[in-house]
């Protein structure tokens, strides 16, 4: 009589034994042969590519680098830069403050906050660009003084006005001003509802402990909250950041002239060459937001490392 064992294994096959161990499994890799054949083509693809840059005249790459680094172009790019840096400094403050509006439960101030993000966020920054680089035909003059003065002063009998000073539109809102402005308020749109969810991610059982310990809100704020949302505010805020740089561009149409994009148009148009100051603008936007991405990749790492710190630190405090 057989054991089940011997009949399910077959004749030829050798069991584990105390003083034999079983046979090892010799595993054959799977082949996929059909990857090899698509790592094919996209060499042969990107052989074909490499060789139209070095090849096709279009490109014109000595005249290119000739004039991708001139002083109008290198000027262009801090002025990129700078209204980059200060767009979203604007930004980050104003949507900060509206976020608080939108989490205040005072239904004026949600109403206002709520109005405003609706407005720039469903604008292109391209059309407020433009706007407001005409915004002088609204306002020509800003008079600085009492609201509706020219309503309740002749109801009161009084003569002249009560504006204290007057600003000229045109002298204030240069094309660098009214192109940083319409960048500034429409990040503040977005990065509201990023700070806002920011803030809602935080347990709120923290803030009422924190309460009950008798820390005021300003404290709550700063202490707890602040820290443990910015795990949440930092990567699309990295992310804003690099789209605001990109969309600097757009200041062209203001029109800002010093700009970097600007500068190397004219340069296109002035010498003809306009494919070859075209593939430079793409060359320089993208060497900077190379390096802000590295520095994204490092921000976000330090605030994990931080986070998992104090997790660490949380759970060895409960043992």
């Amino acid at each position: 009589m057989t054991s089940p064992s011997a009949s399910a294994d077959g004749p030829g096959s050798k069991e584990a034994t105390p003083d034999r161990p079983a046979d090892p499994i010799s595993a054959v890799p799977v082949r996929y042969p059909e990857r090899w054949v698509a790592a094919g083509v996209v060499l042969v693809l990107a052989a074909m590519f490499v060789n139209m840059l070095l090849t096709n005249p279009a490109f014109n790459w000595p005249f290119m680098f000739e004039h991708m680094f001139s002083d109008p172009v290198v000027n262009g790019v801090w002025v990129t830069l700078s209204a980059t840096v200060l767009s979203m400094v604007i930004g980050i403050l104003l949507g900060i403050v509206l976020a608080v509006m939108r989490l205040s439960g005072n239904p004026v101030l949600v109403s206002v906050a709520w109005l405003y993000t609706w407005f720039f966020r469903g604008v292109p920054r391209l059309v407020l660009a433009v706007l407001f680089g005409n915004i002088a035909i609204l306002y020509s003059t800003i008079h600085i003084g009492l609201p509706f003065d020219n309503y309740w002063m002749p109801m009161l009998g009084l003569e002249g006005d009560a504006r204290f000073f007057e600003i000229d539109v045109r002298t204030l809102l240069s094309g660098y001003m009214a192109g940083l402005l319409a960048l500034a308020l429409s990040e503040g749109a977005y990065m509201a509802e990023i700070i806002r969810a920011g803030l809602q991610s935080v347990n709120k059982g923290q803030t009422e402990a924190a309460q009950a310990l008798g820390m005021g809100r300003g404290k709550i704020m700063r202490r707890i909250t602040l820290p443990q949302a910015m795990r949440v505010v930092i990567p699309p805020t990295g992310n804003e950041t690099i789209a605001m740089l990109k969309d600097t561009a757009l200041l062209a149409y203001v029109p800002v002239t010093i700009e970097l994009f600007y500068q190397l148009q004219a340069i296109g148009t002035r010498t003809y060459q306009i494919f070859p100051m075209l593939v430079a603008a793409c060359l320089w936007y993208l060497a900077i937001t190379s390096v802000l991405m590295v520095g994204q990749y490092f921000i976000e790492r330090r605030f994990s490392r931080s986070e998992r710190g104090v997790e660490n630190r949380i759970v060895g405090g409960t043992h």
